[in-house]
């Protein structure tokens, strides 16, 4: 079978935080015709998110905090989503756990393995693994808001389930990884869409 793709040459245009290359390939198209294209593709690891709910309130945490894409486009930039980092060595439940210790000042349990999903597969190399996780009040470790030494200013938030259902309908939570969480949880809680 003959191979559809060939990179032909790999141009490195950032080697910093994340790596940033610009790919020549030659691409075989389903009807045997060949293309030649250049894409320039994100890679900055992998990561995983976790949407802790506290089934006695109904409520979940999440955060808000600034992001500068948001912002250029919008104006605005302060995106409500659910805690979420890189894996850093880490497996994704592990990286879950350390996240909602670090951002949300809490210790889960009952942590549940959505899914596995590009974020942005056009561009972007990251899968991030989505879990559904349960806590409490008693739960609390810690302050949360993240690493400041890593440039973290965030806000937790702790709502009612349905009020990020709402949220999200409305087109206030844009966050893919937050979107699909809260339909999980709603899977999960057998609720109706809203």
């Amino acid at each position: 079978m003959k191979r559809r793709v060939v990179i032909e040459t790999v141009e490195p245009l950032s080697q910093r935080w994340a790596k940033l290359n610009r790919y020549t390939i030659r691409y075989t198209r389903g009807d045997g015709r060949e293309d030649r294209l250049v894409r320039e593709i994100h890679d900055h690891g992998h990561g995983a998110t976790v949407l802790p709910y506290d089934a006695r309130r109904g409520t979940v945490l999440l955060v808000r905090q600034f992001r500068l894409p948001a912002f250029l486009h919008d104006g605005d930039g302060f995106i409500i989503e659910a805690c979420a980092g890189l894996l850093d060595g880490d497996d994704p439940a592990q990286c879950a756990m350390r996240e909602a210790g670090e951002e949300l000042g809490v210790r889960l349990a009952n942590l549940r393995f959505m899914t596995t999903v590009y974020s942005s597969p056009g561009a972007v190399t990251e899968r991030i693994s989505l879990f559904i996780a349960d806590y409490d009040r008693a739960a609390r470790v810690g302050a949360g808001g993240g690493e400041a030494h890593e440039g973290e200013d965030i806000e937790v938030l702790e709502m009612p389930f349905d009020a990020m259902r709402r949220l999200v309908r409305e087109g206030r939570i844009v966050d893919a990884k937050t979107v699909l969480l809260s339909l999980f949880l709603e899977r999960e809680l057998g609720l109706p869409p809203l």
